[in-house]
């Protein structure tokens, strides 16, 4: 599989890829196939799954994104979120950011916080949009307080640095030890910074 191809440090901000949306691996089976064939959409976003991954099935990207797709269209978020991943990071399709700002904000809206988190990192980048780092806020505070990690230090990283919103270091160490708390390594990275200051 082609991993996400912007592993970069941007100011602050961490890109260690685009999250995709499983709640639970899947895979390929002939009942999952007749299931997706049959217009289920949940079915359709595992089976775009087990091909992006090659769980049970030869790895096809392309094949990935039609299954993803279909189930997007039907407006389930976790296939929208996956085949917003998928056109930030070029598998399988065009990389395409304005596409991948599409499907995640479809999703977003829907209250999916990997999608809430992605769209804010792409607000905060610019990528697909026009950089607005109060949306970038919006987007990860979405996220961060359903738990997601990368949103709870990217949010910290908001604070720290006044972006989005009135610098607050308290608030940054609020969000990046939620984050720490859970093992992210960025966030615990930016604890022993502000530790060692």
């Amino acid at each position: 599989m082609k991993l996400i191809p912007i592993f970069l440090l941007f100011g602050l901000f961490a890109v260690s890829g685009w999250a995709q949306y499983e709640p639970a691996p899947a895979t390929y089976s002939t009942e999952l196939w007749l299931k997706a064939e049959a217009g289920d959409a949940v079915a359709q976003s595992n089976l775009g799954a087990c091909y992006t991954y090659g769980r049970g099935v030869t790895q096809d990207l392309k094949e990935g994104v039609k299954w993803y797709t279909k189930s997007a269209e039907q407006g389930l978020a976790g296939g929208q979120a996956n085949l917003g991943a998928c056109y930030a990071s070029g598998n399988g399709v065009t990389q395409d950011y304005k596409e991948a700002v599409k499907w995640w904000t479809k999703s977003a809206e829907q209250g999916l916080a990997v999608a809430q988190a992605n769209l804010g990192m792409l607000y905060n980048l610019g990528f697909g949009v026009t950089q607005d780092y109060k949306e970038a806020v919006k987007w990860y505070r979405k996220s961060a307080e359903q738990g997601d990690v990368s949103a709870q230090c990217n949010l910290g990283n908001c604070y720290y640095r006044g972006t989005g919103v009135d610098k607050d270091e308290m608030e940054a160490v609020k969000w990046y030890t939620k984050s720490a708390e859970q093992g992210y390594e960025p966030a615990e990275k930016q604890l022993e910074l502000l530790k060692s200051k």
